[in-house]
This record gives structure tokens, C-alpha cells and sequence, in this order.
């Protein structure tokens, strides 16, 4: 991705900075491709381009742990290119790109690709992920220095639980050799039998098989045990349990080197909304959403920190995927383009502070996987999100920039939007412009 050689001035704006301590209004000054000043009030020389922010917010450019992008194999769901759009259409200047494509990512071969891919889109910088086992089957490790040396950041075997606690233990192992977080799906795939949503008064009355929450939690034991004893990075995805968030943060408080995200649909649904939707399979998603105890747990969890991160787990699948019996249908939402919406929303509720929130979407992020985003400090690479907290706007899923058009917030009223994202000082996304 090349940077830019000008000089750009944001102004007027709300500076939301966790990482380098900067809440208020400031400019910021964008040079050859960085962040050269953020300062209070500062003469901008004439040939300088200006972006008005009065009355929004200037943040880093938003982190995401967790997007399908589904290139290699499924492009007609996703292709990293429609997938770095949705990203920084949603203010995300950095996405992690799991491992279930096909064939799934655990070799340098893919990795490349979907680096390169990347690359020629020129829009959010795309990290890959790679398995965990090869060909994500649970049985034997995936060659993790390959991984790492073609561009990797994580090992992970999304989508399907590592069942072999030995393997885990190796994986732990091999990859704390080479400084690579491995990141879990976790469920107990004979507690979960052929569930399709929460375990509880919902499902009894839909008369859908329920998934308990405990098929999240037992794993998540092990894995926090196995970290543990390994001294490995574990990092649980989209955790989704009240008995997930206190395990993981009486591990934290023991030492392990555990991280941990949950996405905005476990932050604000539950399965009684789920039930309310009538059967909608934009509301099917693995885990499932889970009752209202354990999605105030989970908000919790991010409001003190117990979690690092809100990840999207954006899931593009087709319609003739989704558009099925409950049973049948394909599990995931999209969600890149929405999360900030709908995540501001629970802040103004009182779920986190404001700056919690932006914090779980940038710097808490990038600090679980090391990666080089998240921050505005001077010389870092000017990764920009220009966000509206006052925009209402409509949630039309046949506008998405993302192939994808399952979302459980098709036609609603959605307050909070990026305006503008930058990407090494370029300017990709421009709401309502032609980028």
C-alpha cells in the first residue's frame, strides 16, 4: 500500500487517542504518510488539504480481530477487495482475515494471496490468520514459521473448536516459539449436538434445539488451564457467556496471557430478541446469542477491560445460504459496516464510557496481536477514522459496500458513522464520495 506524500490538516474535531491519553478537541496533521503533530491549535501552511471535523470525532482507525473474508474459494460471499471496503467504510484501517477459506490458509501459498490481494485493493491493511491444523481437521499442527514468515499475525482454526487437548497444548507451545497468539472458537461440539440457538425459555418456545452456555465455557476452562500451564497467548474470539468473561478475568488476574474479544451482536441482543424476530436467520449466528444475564456480562466485560476488544466476526454468506429453514441455514452476520452504530448506541445507554469504546476498537486490539495501528502518536502511520456520533441514518443492507446483506439491523434507524477513513494518509472512504 503506498502512503501519501501530502500534508493533511484535520480540524475541529474531537481527538478520542486511548493509546497516547488525548481526549478533546484538536488538529491533526497528517505528513508523508504519518501522524507529524496533534496539537490544539496550529497555522496550516496554504497548500495544505483541510478536513473539517467540527463536531465529530477523530479516532485511530478502527482494529478488527475477526473478519471472513472469504477469498480464496468463496468470492461470491465476500473477496477481500468488497471486504477491505466494507472496512473502511465502517472506519476499520485494519482487519485480520481468518483461515476458512478454501482451501483453508495454512500454508504461505494462500497467505501471500490474500496478501496480495490486499495489496492491489489499496484500501484497510488485511492481516491474515493462519490454522491452527492443517486444513483445519484437529489432527496435526500447521507449519507455523511458514505462517509467520509469509505475514501471519495469528494461528486460529475459526469456525471449528480444537477438540484434541493434547494438540492444543503443542499448539500453544509450537506457536509461543514464533510470538503468535492463538486465537480460539470455542464450543464443546457434543454439548452443543445439533443446537441451532441458546439454551433457554426462548428456544423451548420456538421449539428450536438449544446450545447450553456451558458448551462455551468448558472450553474455554481448558484452554485458560492450557495457557496456563504452556505460558502460550491464548485469545478466546467472540465470547458470548457470563461464565466465559469471569473465567477469562479471574485468569487475567493469575497472570495468564490471555486476551479476548466479543462482537457487537452479543453486546445487544439476546435470544429473546431472536424470538421476537420470528425465526429470521439474519438472527442465527455461532455462538448464538445468549440470554440478557449473559450479554451484560459480556458488556461488562468490555466496560472494565476483562475483554480487549470488540471484533465484528463479519460473516458474509449468499441468500440462498441464509434464505432457509432455521435449521438449515448458514451461521454469521455482516457487521463492519455497522458495528460503530450500533456499539455507540449501548455507550450512550451506559453499557462503557466513550472512550472505552473506542479503545476496545482500536488500541486494545492491536495491542492483543502486536500489530502497528490503534494510535495517533506521532510518527505512527496515519490510520484515521472521522466519525459522526450524531449521524442518523437507515440501515439498508442493499447499500452495503460488503456482498454480504445479513444483518439483523436491516431497516433500522442507526445513529453514529465514519465520514472519512484514512489509510497511510490516504484518503479511502469518503461517505457519499466517489472512493
Amino acid at each position: 500500500m503506498s502512503e501519501s506524500g501530502g500534508t493533511i490538516f484535520i480540524e475541529g474535531g474531537r481527538v478520542i487517542d486511548p493509546a497516547s491519553g488525548v481526549d478533546g478537541v484538536r488538529t491533526v496533521v497528517v505528513r508523508d504518510g504519518v501522524i507529524a503533530e496533534v496539537v490544539e491549535r496550529l497555522d496550516r501552511p496554504r497548500d495544505a488539504r483541510v478536513l473539517d471535523a467540527r463536531g465529530k470525532w477523530v479516532t485511530p482507525g478502527f482494529v478488527d480481530l475477526h473478519v471472513h473474508l472469504r477469498e480464496p474459494g468463496q468470492e461470491y460471499k465476500e473477496t477481500v477487495a468488497t471486504g477491505a471496503r466494507a472496512a473502511v467504510a465502517g472506519g476499520f484501517t485494519s482487519v485480520v482475515a481468518m483461515p476458512n477459506t478454501a482451501p483453508p490458509n495454512d500454508n504461505a501459498s494462500v497467505t501471500e494471496l490474500v496478501r496480495a490481494r490486499a495489496a492491489a485493493a489499496g484500501l484497510a491493511r488485511v492481516y491474515p490468520v493462519g490454522c491452527i491444523s492443517r486444513a483445519q481437521k484437529g489432527e496435526e499442527l500447521a507449519e507455523y514459521g511458514e505462517l509467520k514468515v509469509s505475514g501471519c499475525v495469528a494461528v486460529s482454526d475459526d469456525g471449528k473448536p480444537v477438540t484434541s487437548s493434547a494438540l492444543m497444548r503443542r499448539a500453544l507451545e509450537y506457536a509461543k516459539a514464533f510470538g503468535l497468539p492463538v486465537a480460539v472458537h470455542e464450543e464443546d461440539l457434543l454439548l452443543v449436538g445439533k443446537g441451532v440457538m441458546n439454551e433457554g425459555a426462548a428456544s423451548t418456545r420456538m421449539g428450536l434445539r438449544g446450545i447450553p452456555a456451558q458448551a462455551e465455557d468448558v472450553m474455554v476452562a481448558r484452554d485458560l488451564a492450557l495457557a496456563e500451564l504452556t505460558g502460550g497467548r491464548l485469545h478466546v474470539q467472540h465470547v458470548s457467556t457470563e461464565g466465559s468473561v469471569r473465567a477469562i478475568r479471574e485468569a487475567r488476574g493469575r497472570g495468564v496471557q490471555v486476551t479476548a474479544e466479543a462482537t457487537p451482536h452479543h453486546l445487544a441482543l439476546t435470544d429473546e430478541d431472536l424470538a421476537r424476530a420470528g425465526y429470521d436467520t439474519d438472527f442465527k449466528m455461532n455462538p448464538p446469542l445468549r440470554s440478557e444475564r449473559d450479554a451484560r456480562a459480556v458488556r461488562e466485560g468490555i466496560a472494565d477491560g476483562a475483554l480487549d476488544a470488540i471484533a465484528t466476526d463479519h460473516a458474509p454468506h449468499s441468500e440462498v445460504e441464509k434464505r432457509l429453514e432455521f435449521d438449515a441455514a448458514a451461521n454469521g452476520i455482516v457487521g463492519l459496516e455497522t458495528a460503530f452504530a450500533v456499539c455507540l448506541g449501548l455507550a450512550r445507554q451506559g453499557a462503557f464510557p466513550e472512550r472505552r469504546l473506542v479503545e476496545a476498537l482500536t488500541s486494545g486490539p492491536a495491542r492483543a496481536f502486536g500489530l502497528p495501528a490503534g494510535t495517533l502518536a506521532r510518527g505512527a502511520a496515519a490510520d484515521v477514522a472521522i466519525l459522526d456520533p450524531g449521524l442518523e441514518w437507515r440501515c439498508d443492507p442493499g447499500a452495503f459496500h460488503s456482498k454480504g446483506r445479513n444483518t439483523p439491523w436491516k431497516g433500522a434507524r442507526l445513529v453514529g458513522r465514519c465520514t472519512h477513513a484514512l489509510v497511510g494518509g490516504r484518503l479511502v472512504h469518503e461517505l457519499g464520495g466517489a472512493r
